[in-house]
């Protein structure tokens, strides 16, 4: 099954612009996805094991990396990114 999130991030950093491009430039890296990323949050499409092992791997990585922080997730289940 294919899954789309869109996915917003906020940190309670004042740095929290450098925090959100790290996020996304490391979601980046990952092969398998489409990312498509606008002005208030990013678009992950792909295979659901992919996608969710994924933002499993990196919510941890930034929680570790960037200490706390708040995402809010739609996630759509079979909607195609265009």
């Amino acid at each position: 099954m294919q899954l789309t999130v869109e996915l917003s991030l906020y940190p309670f950093n004042t740095n929290y612009k450098t925090l959100i491009k790290d996020f996304i430039r490391e979601l980046n890296t990952r092969d398998g996805l489409n990312v498509q990323t606008t002005a208030t949050s990013t678009m992950i499409h792909g295979e659901f094991g992919l996608v969710m092992d994924t933002l499993k791997d990196l919510f941890a990585w930034s929680y570790e990396t960037h200490g706390r922080e708040v995402f809010v997730a739609k996630f759509i289940p079979g909607h195609e990114l265009e």
